[in-house]
């Protein structure tokens, strides 16, 4: 009994020694699992917190905050008296989240026939094509659009039917703005239009965009676990700083009258396009420019006039552009007899020639270059500088431009801007087309002096013809007067510019005297005449380019109003008239007669007569004696007078002095009468036979005794009766 009980108690010893044993193993394997979870839980929030703790933190914050975007409002453009021609308003933009929209209980069924019914109404509402619209819906893209620039009428349809069916998870109503244009066609060429996301692609949308777009504004703030708003100290409001209002130089009614006319003209000579621009040339505003065909701005991808609807299926998507293209910035063209005007101030300024030199230009016709012929619209004879403008004599011009050369030429091209782009404010402007001056032979020099051969664009021409309308100063032309801040409304005017004088204001002075007369002969140029207006032009017609016959011929009418002191410069050109007399004179004439009709009195400008005077003391200038003085300063003595002068000279008029003048100093002579200079180089008189002048209007007897440098005093109105008197070169009618 004794060892059974020592036995059974060894026995419990071993088993409690062999129990620590075991526990104290557990424990030790125990604590070195916690040390390496430990381990592991601290090696990773030192990841998280060193390692990926920005970028954590960044999606944190989105998460628990919103971040909304406030849409700066475009600013207006605005024509030059006030009118808005395009703003913008406030619309909406629908989209959706597609995961998101599903059934409560997450039913594939279900969520097949919301999914089904939500784009049945979305296409019914925004009429839109139902199966386009259901694979939007059935996207497993995070978010789609919908429908853009929404107006407030469908918004509200789609609320109505939201709440209907009790849907308001994954369907967005974002604020947007739409761009509005109130006179839809109006000046197409010079606004422009926006893209969807409201940034400018044509006109002075796009020219101008970044004045136009502002700078957007945003909202941020806290949310909760539902994406609630919660209020927040450290939210923030930024406010969005709207576009500012842009204004153009150009006369919404100007712009209308314009638009007005040349359409007609260019459905009633069954012509491919036209455009007409129209400028102040003193400061170079551009009051009007209009193209046709054109589009209307709110609905820009869809044509409006039939030329371009009869070709628009067939056109590419880069083709179709063509229809956005400001032709008179993006477009060359020959501008045909019109460039005459820039030789003949070329000559007069050098002094090669004055305005009315007998004998001093002959056209049989044509004139021979090489083994080519060059043809004249007559056989004109005889002639003076006026009467080869009048004339518009290919010859007479190509013997002019021999005696010039062509590097004066080409120094008084370059001085006229017509070697570089005007900077007018418009997109796409392109440079002119000249030949290599080192390059240029006989035959080149010859016909580019009458617009043959060398392509300018429209606005590089009529900015050449206003600087010899503002005395010879070439102006910067501009499209934009203003740019207004729209949050103070301080202004910021765009300044006139004056580039350079390019002739002398005596030589501008003759020029335009030429340009009266043009316009007041019996040619065609006559059908640019405005009643109770003086206007000065020339008129244009130049042939296809050389193996490009598909583009027709170019008629063209420039011409300034009113022509002693002008105010309005204007160009129309029609391109490819299918007429049977497509000449400027029948084609673009009528056009400007038409357009100035309308816009010299809406403009204010008052009626002259246009070589008409009066008798009384008004009326007449005493004639200075300029014996005795250089050339040039009595030129500049009889300008001063408001009279004109003619001499012939070839010496340097800073030197040659007058020894005689007709009529003599101290004789009364109506306003821009002509005074005969002699000098010691030409002291040779000419008589003059009076022109029978009976039947003919005031115009055209001024104009028929301008031709043989006689002066003129009306007294009545439209008809000459009788020549009654003639005194040297004074002539006095009834």
């Amino acid at each position: 009994m004794g060892k059974k009980n020592k036995k059974i108690s060894k026995i419990k010893k071993f088993h409690k020694k062999d129990i620590n044993t075991v526990t104290t193993v557990k424990i030790r394997v125990c604590m070195f699992c916690m040390f390496i979870v430990l381990f592991a839980l601290v090696f990773r929030i030192g990841f998280l917190q060193f390692v990926q703790g920005a970028d954590l933190k960044e999606k944190a914050y989105k998460q628990q905050t919103i971040n909304k975007l406030i849409s700066a409002k475009r600013g207006n453009i605005l024509d030059s008296t006030g009118k808005v021609l395009a703003t913008s308003a406030q619309v909406d933009t629908v989209s959706i989240n597609p995961t998101k929209i599903k059934s409560k209980n997450d039913n594939d069924q279900e969520t097949k026939e919301i999914k089904e019914k939500l784009a049945k109404a979305f296409s019914e509402i925004f009429e839109l094509d139902y199966e386009e619209t259901l694979a939007k819906v059935n996207s497993t893209s995070s978010i789609q659009t919908i429908a853009r620039k929404v107006e407030q009428d469908k918004i509200d349809k789609l609320k109505a039917w939201m709440e209907e069916n009790k849907v308001s998870v994954g369907i967005n109503i974002d604020e947007d703005t739409k761009r509005y244009y109130p006179y839809n066609n109006l000046a197409a060429y010079v606004i422009g239009f926006c893209n969807s996301e409201n940034q400018g692609i044509y006109g002075v949308e796009r020219s101008y965009n970044s004045y136009l777009t502002g700078t957007p504004g945003k909202i941020v703030t806290s949310t909760d676990v539902h994406k609630d708003e919660i209020s927040d100290e450290n939210g923030q409001y930024i406010e969005a700083e709207n576009g500012n209002n842009i204004v153009l130089t150009i006369d919404a009614n100007v712009q209308g009258i314009t638009e007005k006319y040349l359409k007609e003209a260019v459905e009633l000579n069954n012509a491919r396009n036209g455009n007409v621009i129209i400028m102040n040339p003193n400061n170079g505003d551009v009051l009007a420019m209009a193209q046709y065909p054109d589009y209307d701005l709110n609905t820009p991808f869809t044509p409006t006039t039939q030329y371009w609807a009869d070709r628009w299926d067939s056109l590419s998507s880069s083709d179709k552009t063509e229809m956005y293209r400001n032709i008179m910035v993006s477009d060359r063209y020959d501008p045909g007899s019109t460039f005459k005007l820039i030789g003949a101030s070329v000559a007069l300024e050098e002094n090669i020639t004055t305005t009315d030199v007998q004998n001093d230009f002959s056209c049989i016709g044509y004139e021979m270059f090489a083994e080519e012929k060059v043809k004249c619209t007559g056989i004109h004879g005889n002639q003076t500088l006026r009467k080869v403008l009048e004339n518009s004599c290919n010859p007479g011009m190509m013997q002019l431009a021999a005696r010039i050369g062509k590097r004066n030429l080409y120094k008084y091209y370059n001085a006229y801007g017509l070697f570089a782009r005007t900077e007018v404010g418009l997109p796409e402007e392109i440079n002119s087309y000249f030949y290599d001056e080192s390059k240029i032979v006989s035959a080149e020099l010859a016909t580019m002096i009458f617009g043959q051969g060398i392509q300018v664009t429209p606005i590089q021409l009529i900015t050449a013809i206003s600087a010899i309308a503002n005395d010879g100063v070439l102006m910067k032309p501009k499209i934009v007067k203003q740019i207004i801040n729209t949050d103070n409304n301080a202004v910021t005017n765009i300044e006139d510019k004056e580039i350079r004088q390019v002739i002398s204001k005596e030589t501008a002075s003759e020029m335009l005297d030429m340009m009266e007369s043009v316009v007041n002969s019996a040619g065609s140029a006559s059908n640019g005449s405005v009643k109770g207006y003086s206007v000065g032009g020339k008129t244009g017609t130049s042939e296809p380019r050389k193996h490009h016959e598909e583009e027709g011929y170019v008629a063209s009418f420039v011409a300034v109003a009113p022509a002693r002191n002008p105010e309005i410069v204007i160009l129309v050109a029609i391109y490819d008239p299918h007429v049977q007399n497509y000449h400027g004179g029948h084609v673009a004439g009528p056009v400007v007669s038409k357009i100035l009709s309308e816009v010299l009195p809406y403009l204010g400008i008052p009626a002259d007569k246009i070589d008409v005077n009066t008798s009384g003391s008004n009326s007449t200038v005493t004639v200075p004696n300029v014996e005795n003085k250089t050339v040039a300063e009595a030129q500049k003595n009889m300008t001063n007078a408001g009279l004109r002068c003619n001499f012939n000279l070839s010496g340097n008029k800073n030197e040659v002095l007058v020894t005689d003048q007709v009529p003599e100093a101290g004789t009364k002579l109506p306003n821009n009468s002509l005074v005969m200079l002699y000098t010691e180089e030409n002291n040779v008189r000419t008589s003059t036979t009076v022109p029978n002048l009976s039947g003919m209007t005031a115009s055209q007897a001024a104009s028929s005794l301008k031709s043989k440098n006689l002066n003129i005093n009306i007294e009545g109105s439209r008809y000459c009766k009788i020549a009654r008197a003639c005194k040297r070169n004074f002539c006095r009618t009834r």
